[in-house]
C-alpha cells in the first residue's frame, strides 16, 4: 500500500475552503463528514493529514478488525499524534448517524476535510518526472463514479485528479466508500476552468488524451509513454474542450469501449 499522500503545499493565494458536502452526507457543526466502509475509513484514520474527530466501530466487529483500526491509529501517530479513543456501538447506533442505506462494514470516521490542492502544486510536483499521469474529469458529477475513478488512478499511481468545480461532486461519504481508500492517497484538484487546467498541463509538458468515441487502436497500442493527461468525457462520449487537440495518426480505444485519441 503506498504511503498517505502528504497536506497540500497550496499557495496562500490559491487557498479556499473544500467544497461543502451535500445531501448524501451527514455533517457535524464543525463541517465535519463520515467516511464509512472498512477501506475507506482505515484509510482515513492512517492518514495524518486528515483531522479524525470520532472513530465508531460495530460491537459486532471481529477482533481482526480491532486489530487493523489500532495499526491504521498507530500509523498516523508516527507523523501526529492525536487520534481519538474507538467507540464501539451497536449497528443500529451506528446506522443513525450515517447517511441512509449507508454501507459502512461495521466501520466509520468522523473527519474534517482534506485542505485543497492547487494545479500548480501538481505541475511543480511533476515537473522533475519523465512519467506522470494527471486524471482530467470532464462534466464528471455522480460521487459514486468519481470515486471509482479515484480509486483506477490511485491503482495507476496517478499524481493527481482534476475536476471542474462548477457542478462537480462533493467529497462526502459516498465519494471515499467509492474510492476506497483513493481520497486520502490522490489529490483532488478542483479548478474553475478546466481547459485553462489542460493548457497549463500541456505547457509544462502533457500530453492531453481525450477519450474519443470514433478511436480505431487500444489504448494498449497507442504511445501514451512520459507526461500525460487522460481527459474522459461524460456518458462515454468525448471531451468537449478545445485544449483536447488532436494529432495526426489513428486513436486510441480502451477494451472497456472508451477510446482514447492523443493530442
Amino acid at each position: 500500500m503506498p504511503p498517505p499522500r502528504p497536506k497540500a503545499k497550496t499557495k496562500p493565494a490559491e487557498k479556499r475552503p473544500a467544497k461543502a458536502p451535500r445531501s448524501d452526507t451527514k455533517q457535524d457543526a464543525k463541517g465535519g463528514y463520515w467516511i464509512y466502509g472498512i477501506h475507506a475509513a482505515l484509510a482515513a484514520v492512517a492518514n495524518p493529514a486528515r483531522d479524525c474527530c470520532r472513530i465508531v466501530l460495530a460491537e459486532t466487529a471481529k477482533r481482526e478488525m480491532e486489530t487493523r483500526v489500532a495499526q491504521a491509529i498507530t500509523e498516523a501517530h508516527k507523523a501526529l499524534p492525536g487520534r481519538p479513543s474507538v467507540e464501539r456501538m451497536s449497528r443500529t447506533d451506528m446506522e443513525s448517524l450515517l447517511p441512509p442505506s449507508a454501507v459502512h462494514q461495521g466501520l466509520a470516521v468522523l473527519a474534517q476535510p482534506l485542505g485543497e490542492t492547487a494545479i500548480e502544486d501538481i505541475v511543480r510536483d511533476c515537473i522533475e518526472k519523465s512519467d506522470a499521469a494527471v486524471v482530467i474529469l470532464d462534466q464528471a458529477t455522480d460521487p459514486r463514479n468519481v470515486g471509482a475513478v479515484m480509486r483506477s488512478a490511485a491503482a495507476f499511481g496517478a499524481a493527481a485528479v482534476v475536476i471542474q468545480d462548477r457542478n462537480a461532486p462533493a467529497i462526502t461519504g459516498a465519494l471515499c466508500k467509492a474510492a476506497s481508500g483513493a481520497v486520502e492517497r490522490v489529490p483532488f484538484v478542483r479548478v474553475v476552468n478546466l481547459a485553462r487546467a489542460i493548457g497549463m498541463l500541456k505547457d509544462s509538458g502533457f500530453w492531453a488524451a481525450g477519450l474519443d468515441p470514433v478511436a480505431r487502436r487500444t489504448l494498449a497500442e497507442a504511445d501514451l509513454s512520459g507526461r500525460v493527461a487522460p481527459v474522459p468525457g461524460p456518458g462515454g462520449r468525448g471531451p468537449a474542450r478545445p485544449r483536447c487537440g488532436r494529432v495526426p495518426g489513428p486513436a486510441a480505444r480502451d477494451p472497456s469501449g472508451c477510446r482514447h485519441r492523443p493530442g
